[in-house]
C-alpha cells in the first residue's frame, strides 16, 4: 500500500474531531493498510487516520511486536497514573514526559466490523490513549503541564519543520463569502 505524508502540527485536521466509521468496506481496509505502512516507514509506534489527513476514527499501533488496529474506539482508563516520555509523528523530534493512565481498556471494531477489546498497560496503554486523543482532536502537548507546554511550543517554533504545513498547502485557507454581510461583521 502507498505510504502517505504525515500531517504536521499546524494542520487543522489534527485539531478536528474525527467522524465515526460507518462503512466497513474495502476502502476502510485500504486505509488501515496505508496507516500501517506509513507508521512502519516513519518509523512510529502508532498512527491515527487524521495524521494522514483522513478524518475518520481509525488508528493502528505496533507495540512490543504486536500489530493492531482499532476503529471507533472508546476507552476505560485506570485511576493509576504513569509518567513517561512521549512523542508524536506529527511533532518530529519532540518528546516530553506526559502523564497517562497506567492501564487502558479500548473497545471498538476491527476493519471487518467485528467487535474487539484491547487491554494494555504501560506503553500499550499510552499508545491507546495517545491515538484515541488524535481522533478527538487532542494532541499530546495538550496533556503537558503549563510549564512543559510553554517549553514545547518554544521548541516547536524553533524547529526546522514548523511552518511546513503552510509550504505544502495544508494550512487553512481563508475564503471571503460572495454574499453580502449587510453590515453585520467586519
Amino acid at each position: 500500500m502507498p505510504i502517505q505524508p504525515i500531517r504536521l502540527f499546524g494542520d487543522p485536521v489534527l485539531l478536528t474531531p474525527a467522524a465515526a466509521v460507518v462503512d466497513f468496506d474495502k476502502e476502510l481496509r485500504t486505509l488501515v493498510a496505508d496507516l500501517i505502512d506509513t507508521m512502519h516507514d516513519a518509523p512510529g509506534a502508532g498512527l491515527a487516520a487524521p495524521q494522514i489527513g483522513v478524518g475518520l476514527r481509525v488508528f493502528v499501533w505496533d507495540i512490543d511486536e504486536t500489530l493492531g488496529h482499532l476503529i471507533n474506539p472508546s476507552l476505560d482508563l485506570s485511576d493509576e497514573m504513569q509518567e513517561g516520555e512521549e512523542g508524536c509523528l506529527s511533532f518530529p523530534a519532540l518528546s516530553y514526559e506526559t502523564p497517562r493512565s497506567f492501564r487502558a481498556i479500548a473497545k471498538g471494531w476491527n476493519m471487518h466490523g467485528e467487535p474487539i477489546t484491547v487491554e494494555g498497560t504501560e506503553l500499550l496503554a499510552r499508545a491507546l490513549q495517545h491515538e484515541t486523543d488524535h481522533l478527538d482532536g487532542i494532541l499530546f502537548i495538550d496533556r503537558l503541564s503549563a510549564e512543559d507546554r510553554k517549553l514545547a511550543m518554544k521548541e516547536i517554533r524553533e524547529s526546522e519543520w514548523f511552518g511546513l504545513a503552510k509550504e505544502i498547502g495544508s494550512e487553512p485557507t481563508i475564503k471571503v463569502s460572495p454574499h453580502s454581510i449587510l453590515g453585520s461583521g467586519l
